[in-house]
């Protein structure tokens, strides 16, 4: 029989402990001696679609050193209107105007941070040489440019900025002229090798990266670093482009879209040394802005086959197959988000949800493993409620019946016996958008919003099988459209969002809160399951993910994500054994899937490194 050394020409790593999950890793084969596991770790990287921007436009500039949920976008140019001075702000799932720059520019170029940005250069009636700083409000003038230019690059910080290349006019003549920002004034910098415009950029004042563009004549795929006093040529980009985006810093960079002779939605990975084709943006575009870092990267606006206010992300997440896979279910009756859930992977309860826009259902179906059947209605049709307990001793409670408005949300709490659901005694805070977990008679209801995604709540409260009691302390964070997992007196709290969207982690003991380590990735709408020290998180938003994560009662780690991304949906059985069912794609789905936790043990004795 082949072997593993014989296949790759390496012998399995026998290690009493997994190793860090990190690139340096990917593709590693090993043997947990503890666990008695063989392991490995793969790499996921995907585009997927985030809020679109308020404003299509294109030639706009992006605060570069931003990250993904903090994203800056301004000024840019939309055929038809002309010129803009619109800037606007992403949270990770929407874009809201912020302070308009001064003046209605284009082609200028962007640094900083979104509560710490910076503008310069570009071309309003002829090219500008200004420079503005903003604070998260507003715009300030700084110090203006030695020279005045447009389709210029920037990189670095508010108060430690980088220019470079860029164009006069009249006439149009490339430049490579770097200027550097102490945050007052500009001072001249080592030139480019070469001139260049509309080119991609990443990292500092003293450590930043200059990509693509347009050269003498025509396109480029030359790369160039900076150390703070001159440029070094570097390893070229696998496909020449000008007017594409960047993100990251020197060392670990992303560069995406860009124009060719036609559209680009190519996507590269720099290490520092060489550039390797990644997973492609989902919309072909050039003049776009971009953000983050070269795991979480913001891609937005720009020219496509028309003019662009679509946003993506770019998400890389290593995880280890052998922590469990996701797997087809059979698809509910009624297509659903925002529902109840209760029960095991086998033995499951969905209730209530969302049809469609604000279409409110109080349908209830069974699921035996393999298909749901219809149940009993609920007497009050809602979604975003919660849930407890088993397939045939459930409780449902809170939500949202809007329509007819109820700003408040619900206090109306409901128990199934198997076959019908009964009111009984209400909560004692109306709410919507919050999570549950425990049984029928030891329930736990906790977090939420008391007015529909305005103001998020911390009350818990314990329900005992006949009533329901304020907890004197609620959660550490106040939040909504957060999951949760565990018993009464031994539960767990995750994700969440207020704004702004969190992946703080709680335990909580019967009674009192404690917070734990995070998730690794903050998000609203999730789906979870398990227990206190072995729960799942899956699927949620922003952008809409099908990412999961596996909490060991210390930390959480990645693990495969499901075959549909969505968020809103419900959850149920255990973390080996876990149920995702309903949600959000968008529209409302049905779709099904059932989570098996790793199956490959052995004894270690069995194993030998010879």
């Amino acid at each position: 029989m082949t072997t593993y050394n014989q296949l790759a020409g390496l012998r399995v790593n026998y290690l009493g402990s997994d190793p860090t999950l990190n690139t340096g890793n990917e593709g590693q084969v090993w043997y947990n001696s503890t666990s008695g596991t063989l392991k490995s770790l793969v790499q996921i990287k995907a585009w997927s679609a985030g809020g679109n921007m308020t404003t299509a436009r294109g030639d706009l500039a992006s605060a570069v050193s931003g990250t993904q949920t903090a994203g800056l976008g301004f000024g840019g140019y939309t055929p038809g209107t002309g010129n803009r001075n619109l800037t606007e702000e992403y949270s990770g799932y929407t874009w809201a105007a912020g302070g308009n720059f001064p003046a209605s520019v284009r082609s200028l170029a962007g640094a900083g941070t979104q509560t710490a940005g910076l503008g310069f250069g570009g071309f309003t009636t002829t090219t500008t040489n200004v420079t503005q700083e903003y604070d998260g409000t507003s715009w300030a003038a700084g110090g203006n440019m030695s020279t005045a230019r447009f389709q210029i690059i920037g990189c670095g910080t508010q108060t430690a900025g980088l220019g470079f290349g860029g164009a006069t006019y009249p006439p149009t003549t490339k430049t490579a002229l770097t200027e550097k920002y102490d945050g007052t004034s500009w001072t001249a910098g080592g030139n480019l090798s070469s001139v260049r415009v509309l080119a991609g950029s990443a990292g500092t004042q003293t450590a930043g990266l200059s990509f693509g563009g347009n050269s003498v004549s025509d396109n480029t795929n030359a790369t160039e670093s900076y150390n703070g006093t001159s440029w070094t040529t570097k390893a070229n980009l696998n496909t020449g482009r000008r007017t594409l985006a960047g993100a990251g810093i020197q060392t670990s960079a992303l560069a995406f879209g860009g124009l060719t002779t036609v559209n680009s939605n190519a996507t590269e990975e720099y290490d520092g040394s060489v550039w390797v084709t990644s997973t492609n943006l989902t919309t072909a575009r050039e003049t776009l802005g971009g953000a983050g870092t070269r795991a979480a990267a913001l891609a937005f606006g720009g020219y496509g086959t028309v003019t662009s206010n679509a946003t993506e992300e770019f998400n890389s997440t290593i995880f280890s197959p052998a922590t469990g896979a996701w797997a087809s279910g059979g698809s509910l009756s009624t297509a659903r988000r925002a529902l109840g859930g209760a029960g095991t992977q086998t033995a499951s309860l969905a209730f209530g949800g969302d049809t469609s826009s604000d279409v409110k259902t109080n349908v209830t179906e069974k699921y035996d493993g393999t298909s749901w059947t219809t149940s009993g209605n609920m007497n009050t049709s809602r979604y975003f409620l919660a849930g407890a307990g088993t397939q045939t001793a459930a409780l449902g409670f809170g939500g949202y019946t809007y329509p007819p408005l109820n700003p408040s949300g619900s206090t109306a709490t409901e128990s199934f016996n198997g076959s019908t659901w009964t009111s009984v005694n209400s909560m004692n805070t109306s709410r919507l958008q919050l999570a549950g977990c425990g049984t029928q008679t030891a329930a736990l209801g906790f977090g939420g919003s008391t007015s529909p995604g305005i103001t998020p709540t911390a009350a818990t409260e314990l329900w005992n099988g006949t009533s329901w009691t304020s907890n004197p302390t609620g959660l550490n964070t106040a939040r909504r459209l957060l999951a949760g997992c565990g018993i009464q007196t031994a539960a767990l709290a995750f994700g969440g969002g207020g704004p702004p969207n969190t992946a703080a982690t709680e335990s909580f003991n019967g009674s009192t809160w404690t917070s734990v380590s995070s998730l690794n990735t903050a998000v609203i709408q999730l789906g979870g399951c398990g227990t206190q020290t072995a729960a799942l998180s899956f699927g949620g938003g922003p952008p809409i993910t099908a990412a999961t994560e596996q909490y060991n009662g210390t930390s959480w780690t990645s693990a495969p994500p499901m075959a549909t991304a969505r968020a809103n949906l419900g959850g149920a059985g255990t973390q080996t054994a876990g149920l995702a069912f309903g949600g959000t794609t968008p529209p409302s789905t049905a779709v099904t899937e059932e989570w098996s936790g790793p199956q490959t043990t052995a004894t270690a004795s069995t194993l030998t490194t010879s």
